[in-house]
């Protein structure tokens, strides 16, 4: 009996897992430090390379309305496109908008985090850590060297 119940927690603990998704970009390292975050507690979370497979019209508006915030400012403006097409000028709706990320998947903002608990936009990557459903697990150290979480899994104060 134990191994049925075994089995079935792990099946139930796969399906918490597949419920994380991260709209990730493995060149930035805000993205790889909370892609790193999520798995420090146990978890592998689903990685969509939104480069390669950007989201539909409806899940970015989803994850915009989801977030909270505005289309404008989950425009990257650091980037190529941002400049070239004039987004800095207010005359563009937010339907515009949305047609220049679709069309320019490197203006979206990332990452972009969907748990249980929520969706955040994580910039910086420890604002994953208000809507990660399962605590972390041991010493998280970011890419730059700044300890975020401590060896008994506490966030570390700023």
């Amino acid at each position: 009996m134990a191994n049925i119940t075994d089995n079935h927690l792990e099946k139930q603990s796969v399906e918490t897992h597949s419920s994380i998704r991260i709209y990730h970009n493995p060149a930035c390292g805000t993205s790889r430090n909370t892609l790193g975050l999520i798995r420090n507690t146990g978890v592998e979370p689903t990685i969509i390379l939104y480069l390669e497979t950007p989201p539909s019209r409806q899940t970015l508006l989803q994850l915009i309305a989801e977030m909270g915030i505005s289309v404008r400012s989950l425009l990257r403006q650091n980037v190529e496109p941002f400049a070239a097409l004039g987004l800095s000028e207010d005359k563009f709706s937010d339907s515009e908008l949305i047609d220049f990320m679709l069309e320019y998947p490197i203006l979206i903002n990332r990452p972009i985090v969907v748990t249980p608990l929520g969706t955040r936009l994580c910039r910086p990557s420890e604002q994953v850590l208000d809507i990660l459903p399962n605590p972390q697990q041991g010493a998280f150290t970011k890419e730059d060297g700044e300890v975020v979480i401590d060896a008994n899994g506490q966030r570390v104060a700023q």
